[in-house]
């Protein structure tokens, strides 16, 4: 059953009760990383494993993204600065557990390629704060799986 989330801003990505912070180096540009995650939204399905449906919604203002196991989040874009930032806010979800649910993707020239860092930044009743804590391996290892991927795609094609 799908249900709102409560409406936070960006400055909840320092607030949260629960942050998850990963960050990984690429060889891609922080151009074409900000265009992956920004502007080619429906490309989501090719690299970030988890992800089988992403759209833009609202002209690009907000998003509809359907993971593997049926959960569904419908997202409004919070912060789109090129190259440099991109996050979003969860609206609604059939997940359980979560009250606030933002993420962003900060990315920042390394070398000749990208850091890429992701937060995920979340609030809920105490059972679902500690299990993403101990969650916490898993999403990193997924999100620097996704990234590779990313990484790869962009640096093969030339996005």
């Amino acid at each position: 059953m799908a249900r709102r989330l409560r409406p936070v801003g960006p400055d909840f990505i320092e607030t949260a009760p629960v942050r998850l912070v990963f960050a990984r180096d690429v060889t891609a540009s922080p151009d074409a990383v900000f265009r992956a995650l920004a502007e080619d939204v429906p490309g989501w399905t090719e690299w970030f494993s988890a992800v089988t449906r992403a759209r833009p919604t609202e002209d690009g203002a907000g998003r509809e993204i359907r993971l593997r196991g049926g959960i569904r989040f419908q997202e409004t874009v919070l912060v789109a600065t090129a190259p440099e930032v991109y996050a979003y806010r969860v609206d609604v979800t059939n997940a359980p557990g979560a009250r606030a649910l933002v993420e962003e993707w900060r990315l920042t020239p390394a070398g000749t390629g990208t850091r890429v860092q992701w937060t995920f930044a979340t609030d809920g009743p105490a059972p679902f704060r500690l299990a993403l804590k101990l969650a916490r391996a898993g999403l990193g290892r997924t999100f620097r799986d996704a990234v590779t991927a990313l990484d790869r795609r962009l640096t093969s094609t030339k996005v």
